[in-house]
């Protein structure tokens, strides 16, 4: 009877052994199951809606506010030239073209002084006119009032360009 107790000694630590190897491998299957499902998801719940956000701005209709024709006088070069341009800006929804158009008196003022402090060589070239859309860009999107949030405007597309 004393070998019998031996051969239940030496079988308990063998099962025991396959038994935490089963588990481990069990909670490794289980973590990598989980991890790629998060990858696959996104993350967690804010990854979720993000992305949402971003697809249903991204597929949303542009929004674009018509502003008047400026007529200015460019920088002297070759005697006097003015330039008469008209563009419509691009903006990300309703909120921005209402905010545009409460403060089209700064709007004006600043295109006027940027305009007027170009020369026509400076934009008469298709590289020019792109760069004047830049800033035309960054001059607008500048915020209205101190410490304020920038407009967000994603394009300024001419609709009349005529240097003389």
């Amino acid at each position: 009877m004393k070998a019998e107790p031996k051969a239940d000694a030496a079988a308990a630590p063998k099962s025991s052994k396959k038994m935490l190897i089963m588990i481990i491998g069990l909670v490794v299957l289980l973590a990598g199951g989980a991890g790629a499902y998060f990858a696959l998801k996104g993350g967690g719940e804010d990854a979720d809606h993000k992305p949402a956000k971003k697809a249903a701005k991204a597929h949303a209709p542009p929004v674009f506010v018509p502003l008047d024709a400026f007529t200015v006088n460019l920088q002297p070069e070759n005697g006097d030239q003015y330039l008469q341009i008209a563009f419509t800006l691009q903006v990300s929804d309703e909120k921005q073209v209402e905010l545009i158009k409460a403060n089209m008196a700064r709007v004006r003022s600043r295109v006027l002084l940027l305009l007027s402090s170009k020369k026509a060589s400076e934009i008469s070239t298709p590289e020019g006119k792109a760069a004047l859309s830049k800033e035309l860009v960054a001059t607008l999107q500048a915020p209205f009032v101190e410490k304020g949030d920038p407009q967000e405007i994603s394009d300024v597309l001419y609709t009349a360009f005529i240097i003389q």
